[in-house]
């Protein structure tokens, strides 16, 4: 199947499915159990585990941008790079189990000591996505894979911007390291789950857009649409262009990561451009709709706080930028412009 015709069929699920009355209940703390069927009976979250090594990447960035784009309050990404990491470890998890993985703030580390009987990991972990949905928890420590039941584990809520749950947890547990077949590097998770926010900020941003073009096209003022006054026209183009910016950078990361490229190199591309965009359309799309784009009621706001928070998480453009600036100086002035055209 297509990137296309995955995308199509992703975003008819998503548009089907979330509603404004399913955000509200998830926003009030309700997981949307419907809906998470949905997606496990669709095969979404086995997208990226399918194949060999990264092949699946691109159908998976199209659905995270389906996703993202209807704004779905689900740890879809979690759960793909999730089932990802663990790859024929031997586990038999049902397709309905929600997972989640930590740590996701890149400085968090876990202790981890070996036992006759498997590892003790002691250690507290911030902004868990999910974490109280959550029936495992994928966690890397020590260079290596676990897989923890999240019974018992006591998240203490929090949640982001965008009222997605972010919470933490006080570890101390004893587990069996997994095995991992050949490719599933644990030290790929965070720019993997950085190229997946920018999938969802792609997303969110071509629904931000649709949104903002629908409203100037309908709100009349002066005897005529806002949308044929040149500033208002001036200011879609500008946000039609971030946008179209952000997915050209995603597929591109995803094709080249697929194709057995630098993991790091391709998602840091993708997460930077796809952050500055988030900030730029943002802002127009609340220009453009004016005070109405603030309101609860509108659907707005669901869109655009998600691109403020998933701009943070697995590291901003600013973080992307550094290590991306100190790889190039690290390679030397001969290799910066044939990186820069390869």
């Amino acid at each position: 199947m297509t990137d296309r015709l995955v995308d199509a069929a992703a975003d008819r699920l998503f548009a089907g499915q979330v509603t404004p009355p399913l955000h509200a209940a998830a926003e009030a703390g309700t997981f949307p159990e419907a809906l998470w069927r949905a997606v496990a009976e669709a095969g979404f979250a086995e997208a990226l585990a399918a194949g060999a090594g990264l092949a699946g990447l691109p159908e998976a960035v199209a659905i995270l941008r389906a996703a993202g784009r209807r704004a779905a309050p689900l740890p879809l990404a979690e759960a793909m790079l999730a089932r990802w990491s663990l790859g024929a470890a031997g586990t038999d998890l049902p397709p309905q189990a929600v997972l989640t993985l930590a740590p996701v703030e890149i400085d968090e580390r876990v202790a981890a000591e070996r036992l006759a009987n498997g590892w003790r990991l002691r250690g507290a972990l911030s902004f868990v996505p999910w974490a109280r949905a959550a029936t495992h928890l994928v966690l890397v420590a020590a260079g290596g894979l676990f897989l923890l039941p999240a019974a018992g584990l006591a998240p203490r809520h929090d949640r982001n911007l965008a009222g997605e749950p972010r919470d933490h947890l006080a570890l101390d547990a004893v587990a069996e390291r997994l095995s991992l077949a050949a490719g599933r590097d644990p030290a790929l998770l965070y720019p993997l789950g950085a190229l997946c926010r920018a999938a969802q900020m792609a997303g969110a941003l071509e629904g931000a857009l649709a949104l903002a073009t629908q409203y100037a096209n309908d709100r009349v003022q002066f005897g005529r649409p806002i949308g044929k006054l040149q500033a208002i026209q001036q200011q879609l183009a500008q946000m039609a262009e971030a946008a179209a910016a952000a997915g050209v950078a995603v597929d591109a990361a995803a094709a080249h990561i697929a194709a057995g490229g630098d993991a790091a190199f391709a998602a840091a591309i993708a997460k930077i451009r796809a952050g500055e965009a988030a900030g730029k359309a943002a802002e127009i799309a609340h220009q453009v709709h004016g005070a109405i784009g603030f309101t609860h009621e509108h659907p707005l706001h669901r869109l655009t706080r998600r691109l403020w928070s998933w701009r943070d998480e697995f590291g901003n453009e600013g973080f992307w930028a550094l290590a991306l600036g100190r790889r190039m100086a690290a390679q030397g002035a001969e290799a910066f412009w044939p990186a820069m055209t390869a």
